[in-house]
């Protein structure tokens, strides 16, 4: 998806939004399908901390470049652009590990499942070690 064009990337996310619909594994699937993503260690035009300063999903798949928080947005966006997972509550945690000095952009849904944590499956919430600090809570809504 991410070697199409602007408008081919728009049309495959709306697809693979509908295959979540009926998805046996939706939470995996998405894992899978952002796992690919164009990555960069940081997009110093999106502050974390101002939702202001967010693009929406739609500028995010245009501009193809996606670092930890944008790719934890896309994912709850994903998700919360379903009907499946529209009443969900979904929430972009940054987490801070200072024992390791890392951060992390995780996505939680419905405080029971953890998404971006593990690059290969969703984790339990509980999982999460008690020893991660919050430094950030996003609600990922849908446009009204």
């Amino acid at each position: 998806m991410f070697e199409q064009s602007p408008n081919e990337r728009l049309s495959s996310w709306k697809q693979f939004r509908e295959t979540l619909e009926l998805s046996s594994d939706p939470f995996l699937d998405v894992i899978q399908f952002w796992h690919n993503c164009p990555y960069i260690p940081f997009n110093n035009k999106v502050d974390p901390y101002n939702p202001k300063s967010w693009p929406t999903p739609w500028d995010i798949l245009v501009e193809n470049k996606y670092d930890d928080f944008t790719k934890a947005l896309m994912i709850g966006w994903t998700l919360k652009y379903t009907s499946r997972f529209e009443n969900s509550d979904i929430q972009v945690r940054t987490l801070v590990d200072n024992s390791q000095k890392l951060v992390y952009n995780v996505v939680c849904v419905d405080d029971k499942w953890i998404l971006n944590y593990d690059d290969n499956q969703p984790v339990g919430a509980a999982s999460v070690p008690d020893s991660f600090r919050l430094e950030n809570l996003t609600v990922i809504e849908r446009p009204r």
